[in-house]
């Protein structure tokens, strides 16, 4: 039996017009999934990039954006039986978390501890799981090492940071010029992207074993010259945000990911280059978020929120993605209890 419910639609590629709140029904869930009341989603750049209709393979508009939620269980379909009534859960989606109610593969889901606020654990699902996956699994950061992120007081950036110290690394970045204050209180050496004073202070002290950079595009010609040419040394791109964080018109970045790669056909080097992207496919997805619930839960990490709107006012989201003041996570409270 279908329910009726509120989600939000992009109907149409462009600005933040094109993103609407619609009341619209959920079918009953199927073989093998469970139904879940949505509590709060996460918002980030890829959001913005399905609404601009940038997004690599996106569905094709009218959609239903929101990449992850935290919710309780509402009702299994058929075949479903490890979550009941009422458990507290979380989910990476790439769509349809943007919405009161969401049909979830039953294998997708992972237990949110009680007690943990949902703001912060939604954090976890999509930001702080790229992030995890880039420092253990992908960089290996380890003890010693020098590392350079850029949107340090971004949702993944930030991330990234504190994961980074965790490892005992030395963090050098690029944020806001309004957060260089709070970021030095927190251990990490800030810099202004834009001026570019960065690239020659950090050659002068070696480079970096290992850069992160979420900007793409020329950014990644940047962030390679400064990783260490004496010791091993990875640039791990995770994204092509720089236009639309500088308000240009958004380019394909299919280009500087093949450059990317090919980076690494100098076998002399002791530089690589990747492109991390996450899917909730991959065998450590579930099982590293398990491992972050639990920081969180135990109070080893703390997920800070930059802001929040209510579904009523993704728009406004939308507009104002890129300007939140502070540092952190974003994200869209869709019925809170």
């Amino acid at each position: 039996m279908a329910t009726s419910m509120r989600k939000a639609v992009i109907t149409g590629y462009g600005d933040p017009s094109n993103i609407k709140v619609t009341t619209a029904d959920i079918p009953a869930p199927a073989q093998n999934e469970v139904q879940v009341n949505v509590i709060v989603a996460g918002f980030s750049g890829a959001d913005i990039n399905m609404r601009l209709g940038n997004y690599p393979s996106q569905r094709a508009a009218p959609l239903t954006p929101g990449y992850s939620f935290v919710g309780r269980v509402a009702k299994n379909g058929p075949g479903s039986s490890k979550y009941k009534q009422g458990d507290l859960v979380a989910a990476l989606t790439v769509y349809d978390s943007d919405a009161e109610k969401i049909n979830v593969p039953e294998k997708y889901l992972v237990v949110v501890p009680e007690g943990v606020p949902h703001d912060e654990a939604v954090g976890l699902v999509l930001d702080w799981s790229t992030a995890y996956a880039m420092v253990v699994r992908v960089a290996k950061v380890s003890k010693g090492q020098r590392v350079f992120i850029h949107g340090l007081s971004g949702a993944v950036g930030y991330a990234t940071m504190i994961l980074c110290q965790r490892e005992g690394a030395t963090v050098y970045g690029t944020a806001s010029e309004r957060n260089h204050a709070a970021l030095k209180t927190l251990g990490a050496t800030p810099y202004v992207y834009t001026n570019k004073n960065w690239i020659a202070e950090i050659n002068k002290i070696g480079g970096v074993h290992a850069a992160f950079d979420a900007l793409g595009l020329e950014s990644y010609d940047e962030s390679y010259s400064i990783l260490s040419s004496k010791e091993s040394s990875i640039l791990v791109g995770y994204g092509a945000n720089l236009d639309t964080l500088g308000g240009s018109k958004p380019r394909s970045a299919v280009a500087s990911v093949l450059k990317l790669y090919a980076r690494n056909l100098a076998i002399w080097s002791r530089k690589s280059a990747t492109f991390y992207l996450i899917s909730r496919d991959e065998k450590n997805f579930l099982p590293d978020l398990g491992t972050l619930m639990s920081l969180l839960k135990d109070g080893h990490i703390k997920v800070p929120i930059k802001q929040s709107w209510d579904l009523e006012n993704i728009k406004g989201a939308h507009e104002n993605w890129g300007s939140a003041s502070g540092m952190g996570c974003l994200v869209i409270n869709v019925k809170r209890e």
